[in-house]
This record gives C-alpha cells, structure tokens and sequence, in this order.
C-alpha cells in the first residue's frame, strides 16, 4: 500500500518537473539572444547548435513543447485522480475528491510547474537554455512522430489561411536585434542617438517606400528643352536640389540636379541623370539602399503590373523619417 503511495508521489513529481522544464524552455527560447547562442555555437557547443537550428525552425520548437506540455498535464493530472483515489476508496465521498483534489492542488501545480520556472527563464534564459537543452533535444527526437503530425497541420492551416511563419521568425528576429541594442545602450556601448536611429529602423522597416514619395501629378517637373538660366531661377524660387525631366513626349527620361547646373558651362541642360525605377511594393529601407547602391538621389516609383510611374521620391524623403523617430 505504501509503495503504491510512493509511485503516486513520483508520477506527480515527474509531471510537475516536465511541466515547469517545458514552460520554462518556452520562455527561454522567446528571450534567449540569438547573438549568444550563435558565439556558443561558433566555440564549439554541439548544444547551442541544435537549440539554434530550432530557433530557426519555430514550428518544430512549438510543436515540442506543445506536446510535452500536454503530456506533463495529464501525468499530473492523472497521479492527482489515482491518489485521491486510493487514499478515499471505499469512503462514500470518493467521488467527490476525486473532483475537489485537481482544484485543491493546482495552486501548488501552477506555482511550480509555470509560474516559478518561466520567471527563472525569463531572467536567465542563455544560462538556462544551456543547462536543459540536451534533455529538451531528447524530448524532441522521441516527440519527432507527433511533432511532424502537427507541423503537418500547421502547414494545411497556413495554407487554407494564407499565413506564413515567416513573420513569426521577423518578431522574434527584431525582439532579439531591440534586447542587443537595449543591452549595448545600458553597458555603454551605444548612444541615445544610435539607439534611437536603430529604433527608426525598426518603426520604419516594413512601411512602403510610396508612402514617403510625392504623387507623380504634384511634383514639379522641367523640360528637356529648357535653359539653364530658367532652371536655376525656378529651384531658386522653390528651394529645390533637383528636379525630374521629361521629354517631349512627356514621358520622364531622367533627373537634373541643380548643383551639377552650377558646374557645368553650357547654357543648355545637358547633365540627366537617370530615374532609378522602384517598384511600388518595396519597402522602405529597400528602396533608400537601392538610391544610395546606384549613386542616385532620385528615383521613380513605377506600378508593378503596367510599369507606368506613379511617385518620385528622394533620398532626403526616404532618410529624413529615421532621423526624426520613424513615422512621425
């Protein structure tokens, strides 16, 4: 009878221990520095490079600790049903404990198989990520059959639903870029400045290049035709760097900057620089490297399906947002 009790004892053990391990694994991979784990695995710890292929696999990752955490429930879930069991059996409100013993001790199941280890986790989760990982990439192998089944639904389900798990591995890939940054900050490493332009990075990263761009009927353009002379008096007037040219088709053949009209000795313009073209579904960041890579300070932005252009845009345009908190 009292060895029955022991392994009723040690069944809730287990279950309570394979819970907090899965709970607390979980919030260390959310919180762990990918930057870390990949020093670690470039020193040679075979551990850091399978928690690090994982990471970069987060369905797999998900469906472990899923299944594991489910597994952990019912074991303890179960050793509470069996105890409360054979400690009333007979009594003629058996049936009740069985009912009330789950509520009475989910406090203590709570507490030490959720609450305390993602705590721990969170605080040390490189440290700890370390020490349970071998054993979690044992759970993985043995869960491999089931895991498999649910990335298979997975896929179906982003597949009915069009969604990707691409934009789970960009928010955990910008989490971890903003703790580096927050941490580079506090040590020192980095200024109020820095921090703030990466910060702008990040706010303007996934905003179009179109919505900083002037609408191609609103921008003032100039004509092949016209005089140097002319020109300089109209930037003059406006307070403009450059300006598209068109010609005499109205179509745009290129970009004039004003400064080059300065330089040049002919009286006629001749200096046109070329519209590099941007597509109107490219994203910020995307379109300011793709000026600054060609050694241009203009651009067009052209419709995607006719080629027809729809907005000019300018480096300055584009740079300015970063410099002033993102979107403002």
């Amino acid at each position: 009878m009292t060895e029955s009790y022991v392994w009723i004892a040690l069944l809730l053990a287990v279950g309570i221990f394979f819970s907090a391990f899965f709970s607390g694994t979980e919030t260390g991979f959310y919180r762990a520095t990918r930057v870390r784990l990949v020093l670690d695995a470039l020193g040679g710890s075979i551990t850091a490079k399978c928690m690090l292929w994982m990471i970069n696999r987060p369905s797999i990752f998900v469906a472990t600790t899923l299944i594991g955490n489910n597994l952990a429930n019912y074991v303890t879930s179960a050793a509470i049903v069996i105890g409360a069991e054979r400690l009333f059996r007979g009594s003629y409100f058996a049936e009740f404990a069985e009912m009330l013993a789950p509520l009475v001790l989910a406090p203590l199941v709570f507490v030490y198989g959720e609450l305390l280890p993602k705590n721990l986790f969170f605080h040390a989760p490189n440290r700890l990520l370390r020490a349970v990982g071998p054993l979690f990439l044992i759970c993985a192998v043995l869960f491999l059959p089931l895991s498999l089944l649910v990335w298979a639904l997975n896929k179906v389900l982003q597949t009915i639903l069009g969604e990707s798990p691409q934009r789970v591995r960009l928010t955990l890939a910008r989490k971890e870029l903003q703790q580096v940054l927050s941490e580079g900050h506090q040590v020192g490493l980095l200024r109020p400045s820095q921090q703030h332009l990466a910060q702008s990075l990040f706010s303007m990263a996934e905003q179009k290049a179109i919505h900083s761009a002037i609408p191609a009927g609103r921008i003032t353009r100039i004509s092949h035709g016209m005089s140097k002379a002319d020109v300089l008096r109209l930037a003059h007037r406006q307070k403009v760097s450059a300006y598209p040219v068109e010609g005499s088709d109205g179509n745009l053949i290129g970009y004039l900057r004003v400064i080059d009209l300065y330089l040049q000795e002919a009286a006629e313009i001749d200096d046109i620089r070329p519209l590099i073209e941007i597509p109107d579904d490219e994203n910020h960041l995307s379109a300011l490297m793709r000026l600054q890579a060609a050694g241009e300070s203009m651009g067009r932005i052209v419709n995607s399906t006719s080629g027809e252009t729809v907005a000019i845009v300018t480096t300055k345009q584009l740079s300015e947002p970063l410099f002033r908190g993102g979107g403002a």
